[in-house]
């Protein structure tokens, strides 16, 4: 039985999927370990290919029956898997710096390997479980995590751009000084902009921007007792209890991406935005209040664009792998492999 794999490759573990030609996925849950990437390329390639064969096991299925494999990772990196040559948050190995990813596990492995980023893949999953994998329709995803990623699915095909930053949409520029109660805020991201939406959503922008400027505005409250690292970890849970100044934090948040998919609705006019990452790993409950402010946060639609819908990424923790096996899937497909 021809299969193929998809995997995730990240900072702190490496997660697996199996899909098969009728588009089953073979494996249930997390299928993941510890990721070694900071230990450079050579251990880390040996450690996918080493967790492969746990994940073929695992399935019921052979190895040799795996045709080809799809990959994703953090960026920076090209359209094509070739690292940053300044490196990358998480692969901070030298030997990573210009390394060409896709080829090295391609090689490693003897099998053919296709390369997305870690949001595009799980930008591509989110479009798949909602269109199917052979739509021709057009999504907008935005990931929210420690920073900000997302991916563009037009007419049915990952959006990579000419040197693999195609989706960047983290470092987009949002008009923020229009989110009521936000006078006098600065949002700085890492990139060095000022309010693009990672400066304004994501856990680096609670701790940086939001909770230095909504703290004071509320004496005694017991996450001004806490480190800004470890206060701003605990923002999500509080807002998911009903806490009245994280609610405010993940009120600006929803707003900022009110207003980014506001700019890419009059771009794209697409089928569907999508959200997805840690800051949704909360009760059903808030995630409805959520998505509810985010379409409060949106400027007044056209009529006919005011229905398009904005769905939750579905399988967060697996989001990665799956799309990235729905590439190696159509890759597979391509090359007459299924």
């Amino acid at each position: 039985m021809a299969v193929v794999a998809g995997v995730d490759v990240g900072g702190t573990a490496v997660n697996y999927t199996l899909v098969d030609g009728q588009e089953r996925f073979l494996v249930e849950g997390l299928c993941e370990h510890p990721s070694l990437a900071k230990q450079g390329p050579g251990i880390c390639l040996q450690q996918i290919a080493d967790g492969l064969k746990v994940a073929t096991d695992r399935a019921g299925v052979a190895l040799v029956d795996v045709v080809a494999v799809g990959l994703d990772t953090p960026g920076p990196a090209s359209a094509a898997g070739q690292m940053s040559a300044r490196g990358s948050t998480n692969f901070v190995h030298a030997r990573w710096a210009g390394f060409d990813i896709r080829e090295g596990l391609a090689h490693k492995l003897g099998k053919p390997v296709s390369y997305l980023n870690d949001a595009n893949a799980a930008a591509l999953w989110g479009h798949y479980a909602i269109f199917g994998a052979n739509s021709r329709e057009t999504s907008v995803s935005i990931i929210i995590g420690t920073g900000n990623g997302g991916g563009i699915i037009l007419d049915g095909n990952v959006v990579k751009g000419k040197n693999g930053f195609g989706g960047e949409l983290g470092h987009v520029l949002v008009p923020y000084q229009s989110i009521a109660g936000t006078s006098g805020i600065h949002p700085v991201c890492n990139c060095g902009r000022i309010g693009d939406l990672e400066s304004l959503c994501s856990l680096t922008a609670i701790e940086r921007n939001l909770l230095p400027y909504f703290l004071p505005r509320y004496p005694g409250h017991e996450l001004a007792k806490l480190e800004p690292h470890q206060a701003a970890k605990l923002v999500r849970g509080f807002a998911d209890k009903g806490d009245a100044l994280c609610r405010e934090i993940f009120r600006v948040q929803a707003h900022a991406l009110g207003l980014f998919f506001d700019e890419m609705v009059n771009t794209f006019d697409p089928d569907a935005l999508i959200v997805g990452g840690g800051a949704l790993e909360a009760s059903e409950g808030f995630q409805k209040w959520f998505m509810g402010e985010i379409r409060m946060g949106m400027p007044n639609q056209r009529e006919e664009q005011a229905g398009i819908p904005i769905h939750v990424i579905p399988n967060g923790d697996t989001a990665g792998a799956r799309g990235a096996a729905i590439e190696a899937l159509q890759l597979a497909r391509q090359s007459g492999l299924m």
